[in-house]
């Protein structure tokens, strides 16, 4: 959910909040978004929301543009990109959060409307936090590539922010999660390896310097990319996504990359993973429902198979425009056509084909969550609530008065069940970065498309 000073507003039930965020470092935080339901920014999450919505656009822009949607995807990555460049005020801090969860968990209001105190919380050469640095350099230089042509001045400055995070997250090593062992509890960072690899992996993108390549490929790949079976992609773990982006420097015959044997470790990589998600492959994974769904955990279930169908699509076009036609799952082989139409049966499922007859994302179909875990979409635009006295619309038995209109809930159980409850934020709570993978993955998917080389 978008925070700061809303222009141009379309949305009755939102207005300007969180406007003084930052102060307290004399520093203007007032926009990003707030991660799911609640009113608390978290800088882990919120870049790999840029770093995936850059990835979409540059991948999908066309597509996008087919239904008039380029231009609000970028202006959406801008409002976060502009809050990540303040957010780095010096080479080596990076403030990572706005507000107190256990603070902000004992309210429940709207953000128009928030009473709680705001503090912030950084990563400093003493503090050090490699995975959401280098994740926020992952979003910028993505970024600095989506803006390259139409403004190249903001487009250098974020790649300057980005080199600079990226350098800051690798000389000072360590999980922002022990430097502030209480984030733990909502965004815990289970490694800093993976961000450190996608990250540079990004930088080569944007600017082609083969340092960064050699970064991923010599003794950082021994470090960090080794690994026994496939990984999820998700806000914690960008191994998968490192892998795809990484294999189409061999589809495409990058230069640089051009007899590297490490960029050749990481395509075989993703081509086992592409072979994991195929239901009819020899290695399928068996983590998936009944009806097909790739399924890991039971909170916030949906971010893995939107994730997998993400990557899916995007391996299965670098396939078609390098004409690598062919993938071998042990003596079975399949087409580009069986990635996408994996990819298509997730995004169907999420959209309503499911046993459920639902659809998880929030105001398409017939039939969509309507008790979301969200407050500014449980709280009428014309109550007046304190702090605690809005709990009475968390646990109302009326549906949301607002429609929060695009959001992507949590999801089903392994058993495919589903409980349309505010109190259930485990299925019914939508997430930002959720909404990201699946901005790229419908993107994808309305049209084939050749990649740009």
């Amino acid at each position: 959910m978008v925070a700061g000073k809303l222009v141009d507003d379309k949305i009755p039930w939102r207005g300007n909040s969180g406007l003084k965020d930052g102060s307290e470092a004399k520093l203007d935080l007032s926009m990003g978004m707030y991660d799911a339901g609640d009113n608390v920014k978290f800088g882990f999450p919120m870049a790999f929301t840029a770093t995936v919505l850059s990835w979409a656009i540059l991948e999908y822009g066309e597509h996008m543009e087919h239904i008039n949607q380029r231009e609000p995807a970028e202006n959406s990555l801008a409002w976060i990109t502009d809050f990540l460049l303040n957010a780095h005020p010096s080479q080596n801090v990076l403030y990572i959060q706005v507000g107190d969860p256990k603070e902000d968990h004992k309210c429940w209001e709207k953000p128009e409307k928030m009473t709680t105190k705001r503090p912030l919380k950084l990563v400093n050469s003493s503090k050090p936090g490699s995975d959401v640095a280098a994740e926020t350099a992952a979003a910028l230089a993505s970024a600095s590539l989506v803006f390259k042509k139409t403004d190249s001045t903001y487009s250098s400055t974020l790649l300057k922010h980005a080199k600079q995070l990226f350098t800051f997250a690798d000389k000072y090593k360590g999980s922002y999660t022990k430097s502030h062992p209480e984030v733990a509890t909502y965004y815990n960072s289970t490694g800093y390896g993976d961000e450190l690899l996608w990250a540079a992996s990004w930088l080569y993108h944007a600017t082609g310097d083969t340092t960064y390549l050699r970064y991923v490929t010599e003794e950082n790949a021994d470090k960090y990319a080794k690994v026994d079976g496939p990984t999820w992609f998700s806000w914690d773990n960008k191994l998968a996504g490192a892998q795809v982006l990484l294999s189409r420097l061999s589809f495409f015959g990058d230069k640089g990359a051009k007899g590297n044997s490490g960029i050749d470790d990481y395509k075989k990589s993703a081509d086992e993973l592409m072979c994991a998600f195929l239901p009819d492959s020899p290695s399928a994974t068996a983590s998936r429902t009944k009806s097909g769904l790739i399924w890991i955990t039971k909170w916030d279930s949906l971010q893995h198979p939107v994730g997998s169908a993400f990557l899916a699509v995007l391996y299965s076009d670098y396939m078609r425009a390098s004409d690598n036609e062919i993938l071998s799952c042990g003596d079975d082989s399949f087409e580009p056509s069986d990635l996408r139409k994996f990819a298509q049966s997730q995004a169907d499922y999420v959209l309503g084909d499911n046993p459920m007859d639902i659809s998880y994302l929030v105001g398409y179909g017939d039939k969509y969550p309507e008790f979301v875990h969200h407050r500014g979409a449980s709280i009428p635009v014309d109550a007046t609530t304190g702090c605690t006295e809005g709990f009475k619309w968390l646990s109302s038995k009326k549906p949301n008065p607002n429609v929060a209109m695009g959001a992507l809930v949590g999801g089903p159980f392994k058993n495919e069940s589903f409980i349309d409850s505010r109190n259930n934020s485990m299925q019914t709570e939508p997430t930002t970065y959720n909404s990201a993978v699946l901005v790229g993955l419908l993107s994808s998917l309305v049209n084939t498309s050749s990649p740009i080389r």
